[in-house]
């Protein structure tokens, strides 16, 4: 089974990015082939800084790394090391239909928080589904607000194989259990584009400070709270073991305690959970080559499955 998934270099990683792609990535780097890459030409619809896309591609890589990710298991490289992802994206647009891309959710959802309406963002599927057709991807692990990119990817290589001739191999999406949303500081999905994050690698003091401003109602201190609609419930769920979640959730019942104590319990949560992977991210660091002989080595192999499925497609259509 060969999986594929990516992440966009939009600057430093946080718990909704740990939660949502990298942990379900990790743990399926043992199950089948696994290639993971670094979203840089998709980070071109919204950043246009060239130094700070290279810095954050590069932090990307850091954190995945120091999160689990192993290069002897998987294969992580940045997308735009892989050209010929541009050349099937547009070989798909020529039988994409307007409709399709006219229907994304996200294209929708991004203007309307202020990105300009480009081509780019428009077509923003179709360069996703030529990652994914590239690698001839059986499992495709995302979240359930990101099943529509799959189902647009099996849409636009179905319309190829019925036009073309069977050369594209339809994906499954893989729903995972933690890959649900990720609240943030607003009870909102944890998103840059809000400024409602929680960084993975943050100081003791910031990680605290975006703790402890996790908004709130003005329930009283004496009074029981409901779990099921605060933020602060659902993070310790996921950085605890069910019986100190439901430890959490009782006490939230029971009420007695303010907001204010239960989010230093959950930065204390936080902080130990991720603690390992702090220390991994500085012997990283430690190793000035390691990240550039992974993202090479990680290329390498990409594209010696890209340059095969390409080959195959090239042909098909009579190029």
């Amino acid at each position: 089974m060969r999986i594929l998934s990516g992440i966009q270099p939009s600057g430093v990683v946080h718990i909704g990015n740990y939660f949502g792609m990298m942990r379900p990535a990790i743990e399926l780097q043992a199950e089948g082939e696994a290639l993971y890459f670094i979203a840089d030409y998709h980070a071109l619809t919204s950043l246009r800084d060239p130094a700070a896309l290279r810095e954050n591609s590069r932090r990307v890589a850091l954190d995945f790394l120091a999160c689990g990710l192993d290069p002897k298991q998987a294969t992580l490289f940045l997308q735009s090391d892989v050209p010929q992802v541009t050349e099937l994206a547009w070989i798909l647009s020529t039988v994409a239909p307007m409709g399709l891309l006219e229907r994304a959710t996200s294209y929708k959802d991004k203007v309307a928080r202020g990105l300009p309406a480009s081509v780019g963002l428009f077509s923003y599927p179709v360069l996703m589904a030529a990652d994914i057709l590239i690698y001839d991807s059986d499992a495709v692990p995302v979240g359930r607000d990101q099943k529509q990119h799959v189902e647009i990817t099996r849409d636009l290589a179905i319309k190829i194989n019925e036009t073309y001739g069977e050369i594209l191999k339809l994906p499954e999406p893989r729903i995972h259990a933690q890959t649900e949303t990720v609240p943030g500081l607003d009870g909102q999905k944890m998103s840059k584009s809000y400024g409602n994050t929680i960084d993975i690698f943050a100081t003791d003091k910031e990680m605290r400070k975006r703790v402890m401003s996790i908004v709130t109602d003005s329930t009283p201190v004496e009074a029981p709270k409901d779990p099921d609609a605060s933020s602060i419930a659902q993070l310790y769920s996921l950085v605890s073991t069910a019986e100190e979640t439901a430890a959490l959730r009782a006490a939230f019942a029971q009420g007695g305690m303010g907001y204010g104590d239960f989010k230093k319990q959950l930065f204390e949560r936080l902080w130990e959970f991720f603690s390992p992977m702090r220390a991994r991210r500085e012997e990283i660091l430690a190793q000035p080559d390691y990240i550039d002989a992974v993202l090479k080595e990680g290329a390498e192999r990409a594209n010696t499955v890209a340059n095969k499925v390409m080959a195959r497609v090239r042909s098909a259509v009579g190029l």
